[in-house]
Formats: C-alpha cells, structure tokens, sequence
C-alpha cells in the first residue's frame, strides 16, 4: 500500500491497531485493579482514605500502550521512499473506459470454464494487461449513463486493480445508459493534464449504443483526433441473443434472452477517425487477444522515475517501543512500586 512517498509493506497489520482499545477496555472492564493492602478495620486507614489516587498508574499506562502501537506501526513495515532513478522503458498514457451498464451482466461468456457475465470476464482480462504493462501510466474511468474517474493515471497498479475490483455493473447506485461520448471525453482530459506525457491512447470497452450523456460519440472522436489519441473500441458480447440474469418471485436466479445492440457502426467510425482501430470480442480468448495486439501495436521508448531505495522505519518503531517497555518497567519496581 503506498501513501504518496510512504510504502506499507504489511497493510493487514494494522487492523490489529483496532483490537488494542478493545483488549484496553476488557482489561479495565473485567480485571479492574486490585488492592495493594488488606486491613481489617476501615478506621485504621480513615486519615488516609482523602488523599488524592497517584498518577503514576495513568502513566505507566501510556507507555505500556504506547509501546504497543508502536510495535504494531512496526509489523506493517513502514518505508519511505528516498532517491529516485530515471529509467528507459516502454511505456505509454492508457486511460481504459469500461461499460458499467446494466447489459454488463449478461451472461455470454466463460471464465475457468464456468459462465460469467461481461463485466467478470473484462475485468479478468484488463488485470492481465495491466500487469503486463508495469512502465505505463493507467487509469480507468467507468461509465454508464454518466462517466466518471474510477481511478487517476498512475503507476501504481495495485491501487488501480483495486479500483477496478470494485466498479460493480448495474449498480443501482450509477445511472442506467450508454455514454460513449462521454467516456472518451473524460478519458482525454485525464491524458491532456498530464506532465510529460508524450503518447497516449483510449481503450473503450461497450456492449450498447450511445443513448446517454451531453457528448456526441464522433464529436469525442474529432477532439481526440485533434489531440493525437488514438481510440482503440472493443464491442463485447457475443452476436445475437445474450442470456440476462433476473430472480424470480421466489428468489431463484432465472435467464431471459435479450438481444445484442452493440453500434459497431460508430465504434468503427470512432477507432478510424483516431488511428486506432475496432474489435469485436465475443468470447475471454478473444478479448485477451484483443488486448494482446494492442499491446504489441502500442509500444515506444520513455523515461520514466521510480524509486529505487526505501527507508525501512521498522527497526526504529521496535527500538522506540522496546525502550518504552524497559522505561515501564524499571519504573514499576522502583520509584512507583507497588506493594503486594
């Protein structure tokens, strides 16, 4: 996981940060503290029954937890990136459109041999070229009725999956439609606004016709021509008629036909205005293929800067926590000891 310059090696550590004012108050709760001496009459101590309670317990107490968080901050492996290197490699600016419509979910394709609607098997495929593109700068805006940034362009392709895992098709929270227009017109003011981009290309992956949004589809088309971005269009779902999901009355998950209106049409009219070029993809192999030849026709040589040292704050976390432990307990059995 990484926070600008900041790199958590082991995220899953810190949720362990959430347990520990769990354990605080369960040792409150259920032990409590003890009394340090018996007596067997109140009146042998009644002079001393106003004195104000020490607050040597409170800060004991803040040292011994302290020590912990900072034990925990320890296991999640901090570090910070220091020194950069500029490095050649093939690289180019992708911002990928994908079709969050509600025909997503039609269930056409296979994934591990098993159906699987659009949206699953587009997905599968997209992570694939992610990972096998790790000099490129890419982002990812979701579109149906409206577009919007899923995720900015970037290096950090773990963060950008994670993004793409969670676009969910047919959400009832996102706007039914189609707005291809749209889509390309945000992709291209993600590329536009980038510092020394020197290429970059739209991937736009639909299964309708444009029926939403305020940008007309060859209108997008004409100003990333204008702009140098090819626009490279797939169409997925296979031809004809596509099995769509539904539950019926008593909860049980049903099929009814519905037909494929993909406009490939203007997904041509699209790819040959920019350069780029249209695929039809109707299966997983075909989709992976698709995206293989983009990635053999999209290839040129920039210099891009990555770290190449990072500071590891672990060893410091755990001394400054072993050091508060000892200080705790050098305290406890002197100047604060307690009697049995």
């Amino acid at each position: 996981m990484n926070i600008g310059d900041l790199r958590i090696d082991n995220p899953w550590w810190l949720l362990l940060l959430l347990v520990l004012p769990l354990v605080a108050w369960a040792r409150r709760r259920w032990l409590g503290e003890r009394p340090a001496l018996m007596f067997s009459s109140v009146q042998l101590v009644r002079g001393i029954m106003g004195l104000a309670k020490p607050k040597s317990g409170a800060l004991l107490g803040f040292l011994r937890w302290t020590a912990l968080l900072l034990l925990v901050l320890a296991m999640s492996r901090p570090q910070w990136g220091e020194g950069t290197e500029k490095i050649r490699a093939s690289g180019i600016d992708i911002a990928v459109a994908f079709d969050l419509s509600g025909s997503m979910l039609a269930e056409d394709f296979k994934l591990k041999g098993k159906r699987a609607n659009r949206a699953e098997v587009a997905k599968a495929v997209l992570k694939g070229f992610v990972e096998d593109r790790p000099s490129d700068r890419i982002g990812l805006v979701a579109f149906a009725g409206r577009a919007y940034i899923a995720a900015p362009l970037t290096l950090d392709h773990d963060f950008l999956i994670a993004n793409l895992d969670r676009l969910e098709a047919g959400s009832q929270s996102i706007e039914d439609g189609t707005a291809i227009g749209s889509a390309i017109s945000a992709g291209l003011n993600r590329l536009r606004d980038l510092p020394n981009s020197e290429s970059g290309i739209i991937i736009l992956m639909t299964d309708g016709q444009n029926n939403s949004g305020t940008v007309a589809p060859l209108t997008a088309a004409e100003a990333a021509e204008s702009l140098g971005v090819k626009v490279y269009t797939i169409g997925v779902g296979t031809r004809g008629v596509a099995p769509m999901p539904y539950t019926d009355v008593f909860g049980r998950k049903r099929y009814r036909n519905v037909e494929v209106n993909i406009d490939e049409e203007t997904l041509q009219k699209i790819a040959e205005q920019t350069g780029g070029q249209y695929f039809r993809a109707d299966s997983q192999k075909k989709l992976r293929e698709i995206y293989d030849k983009i990635d053999e026709m999209e290839k040129t040589e920039v210099e891009v800067e990555r770290y190449f040292n990072y500071d590891e704050w672990f060893p410091f976390l755990v001394v400054a926590g072993l050091a508060l432990l000892l200080l705790e307990l050098i305290l406890a059995n002197t100047v604060w000891l307690k009697l049995p």
